[in-house]
């Protein structure tokens, strides 16, 4: 007769574990939900929004096998010199997860002048977010962060006007076009693919949302907190497509 392992689990322990690993395996290689904070992303997203990452994609990504695409909502980790917040009793810090969209591929040269960018030479179509600031009266055309690609506001990078993205790395932006409306590569530069959780691929939650959002641009640090949402209440659960202006004729 064989006696029990010392090495086997009670039956309570061993399904716990396994529903454990059965999580992070989902969520690492799966899918995986992240919540948006913030109005870096508007109109386009919302605060308190719950998006959909297809982890999959990201490790064939870092595998070598296809890319991202210019238009694509990415999830990351920023430089760490771009800001980290204090954790729990202040024991350590961490880097939040930023939401942002790819601009620029590795090898593509970004060029930022008057609100408008442009990539390899040909200027990028924004209606998909511009529209609703000029709406809004918010569209930001003489800061320095809209006129330039990099720009020294935060100290982290030099100045210029043009940039050319690194080899494994992105350019990202915001969508949300006032003075001071996102932090993004312009601030800090380009991300490192390493650094990429994900695309978000689906807006999951809430399920309905109000049909207007008001957006308050001369409230600062927060606007988010003072945005007014109006209107007749709709249908919030959608995929996340590229804008038609990266889905048009291949940039250079």
């Amino acid at each position: 007769m064989t006696g029990r392992s010392p090495w086997r689990l009670p039956p309570f322990w061993k399904e716990l574990l396994e529903s454990a690993l059965f999580a992070v395996v989902v969520t690492q290689f799966g899918a995986t939900l992240v919540t948006v904070n913030g109005a870096s992303m508007m109109p386009n997203l919302r605060h308190g929004e719950r998006l959909l990452l297809p982890k999959y994609e990201t490790w064939l990504h870092k595998a070598g096998v296809g890319e991202f695409r210019r238009g694509d909502i990415l999830v990351f980790k920023p430089p760490a010199e771009a800001g980290q917040l204090p954790g729990p009793l202040g024991l350590w810090s961490y880097r939040p997860f930023l939401v942002k969209r790819l601009v620029g591929l590795p090898g593509d040269t970004v060029r930022i002048e008057a609100g408008r960018v442009s990539v390899n030479g040909r200027e990028v179509a924004q209606a998909f977010t511009t529209d609703y600031w000029r709406r809004e009266g918010c569209w930001d055309t003489e800061s320095s962060v809209a006129n330039h690609a990099l720009s020294n506001d935060d100290g982290l990078v030099a100045t210029q006007k043009t940039f050319t993205v690194p080899a494994g790395q992105y350019f990202v932006m915001g969508d949300n076009r006032t003075e001071r409306g996102s932090r993004d590569s312009r601030l800090f530069g380009s991300v490192p693919r390493r650094d990429v959780a994900g695309r978000a691929a689906a807006v999951v939650w809430p399920p309905l949302r109000r049909q207007d959002a008001a957006y308050d641009c001369r409230v600062l640090p927060s606007p988010e907190r003072h945005v007014r949402y109006t209107g007749r209440t709709e249908p919030n659960l959608r995929l996340l497509t590229r804008p038609a202006a990266f889905q048009a004729a291949p940039l250079p």
